[in-house]
């Protein structure tokens, strides 16, 4: 039977989908019976109080979690989120309730022994209740006391090769697509770039000493699978500077409505009856900048105004592929609607190498830049979108020595004055007086 009762957290159940408060309740149960003998370190009705607690703010309103202090483990900043329960003697299971965040592997890749073990250690030193991921990437760890956290981050360092991630004001855990290893599309390796950054910048990621936080993603192609170009700082998207490969005969296949060649690689076969495959309706028509052109069974793309959108190739994946010149473009700023409603990443970088032989030197300056830029300038939690909006992208481009191009132009300029600096004036802007007064006597 139920500790609490839970008539507001009932009715989460009663939609078309999966809810997580059946989950909870079912590990309510198994906490409860402990079929395997688990010797339990935090309380073992724990979960049964977290249900409790959840259905009391329902109830009023309000959130009944505080914050309280910092909580942390030795040596580092972050990783680690304190959380407290208000009504500790209504729920003493969570009356300390903390958030382990561990850092993911590049791709999300795991054994199916390395979760086995990771879930053990979390139902003998926490609640068992996990989240796979969160929205920074990591693998996070729902509830445990204080006297625990150092014992579970002793086993993840020490015997299982992992670490934690980041949280607070510093780096958050670099989170990236499956890239290279699994797909066609990438541009390049993320995988390899995402551990190289985690590696690199350990200091940051462990050791507060932002203006507030700041996150990387990495996109292989224009698909943004991570979804980087909205929820990173800095977003890294594949791309590549020369031409769209067309195979003729593969086009004319899915023209043709042939059944080996289905459009969008026969993702949507079986939904509904989508009809012929139409050329023109599906992807012609649908070009954002209008560069495709099918003439005598022959497609042609004006690849010089092509916004690597990625339609057409998704829709077509065997006649179209992308090009043999990759990079990556790196666009800044985007942000969740805090201060001043969200942002998405402006383009700083249209195309840059990804080059692993020299530890991605080009990559890493401007992002070092940038961030010296900010550490000095960025007020007490502001996100570097902010100090964008505040100093202007003319300002970004002169930190990271970045010229100005056409594909940095969101509009045109509204504002009629032409503004020097002293540098780009021929003596500066200290003169003479009396050499001033004889070319104008009065």
């Amino acid at each position: 039977m139920a500790k609490h009762e839970t008539p507001f957290l009932d009715q989460l159940e009663s939609g078309p989908w999966p809810s997580f408060v059946s989950d909870l309740k079912q590990q309510a149960e198994v906490r409860a019976k402990n079929e395997e003998g688990v010797e339990f370190q935090i309380p073992q009705d724990c979960v049964d109080d977290l249900l409790g607690v959840l259905e009391l703010s329902y109830k009023h309103g309000r959130t009944h979690w505080k914050h309280g202090g910092i909580v942390g483990v030795f040596g580092y900043g972050g990783g680690v989120i304190g959380r407290y329960c208000d009504q500790p003697e209504l729920f003493p299971g969570v009356e300390h309730f903390h958030t382990m965040r561990v850092n993911q592997p590049a791709g999300k890749y795991y054994t199916t022994d390395y979760l086995r073990k990771l879930t053990k250690l979390w139902d003998f030193r926490g609640s068992g209740v996990t989240n796979m991921h969160g929205a920074t990437g990591d693998i996070i760890l729902l509830g445990t006391t204080t006297p625990q956290l150092e014992e579970v981050f002793w086993t993840l360092t020490h015997d299982y090769g992992q670490d934690l991630g980041g949280s607070g004001s510093n780096l958050r855990t670099p989170a990236d697509c499956l890239g290279q290893s699994r797909c066609e599309y990438a541009c390049y390796d993320t995988n390899a770039m995402v551990h190289f950054l985690t590696n690199e910048y350990q200091d940051e990621l462990h050791r507060p000493a932002f203006p507030y936080k700041f996150k990387f993603k990495l996109d292989g192609c224009p698909n943004c699978c991570v979804a980087s170009i909205a929820r990173s700082d800095m977003s890294f998207i594949g791309t590549w500077k020369d031409n769209i490969r067309i195979d003729q005969d593969a086009v004319n296949k899915y023209v043709e409505n042939d059944a080996a060649y289905p459009a969008n690689a026969g993702a949507f076969k079986g939904s509904k009856d989508w009809g012929p495959f139409d050329l023109e309706k599906e992807v012609l028509s649908l070009c954002p900048t209008k560069c495709m052109m099918f003439k005598d069974k022959k497609l042609f793309i004006d690849d010089a105004n092509c916004t690597r959108c990625m339609h057409c190739i998704n829709v077509m994946p065997r006649a179209l592929k992308i090009g043999k010149e990759t990079g990556c473009s790196i666009l800044c700023g985007a942000k969740a609607p805090i201060l001043d409603g969200a942002q998405m990443g402006s383009l700083l970088v249209p195309f840059i190498e990804v080059n692993p032989d020299n530890d991605y030197e080009a990559i890493t300056e401007v992002i070092e830049n940038i961030w010296d830029w900010w550490m000095e300038e960025g007020k007490n939690r502001e996100r570097l979108g902010e100090l964008i909006m505040r100093q202007g992208f003319q300002k970004l481009l002169e930190v990271t020595g970045i010229d100005a191009v056409p594909q940095h132009v969101q509009y045109p300029r509204t504002n009629p004055y032409i503004f020097w600096k002293e540098d780009e004036v021929e003596g500066g802007w200290e003169r003479d007086v009396e050499e001033y007064r004889k070319h104008h006597l009065r």
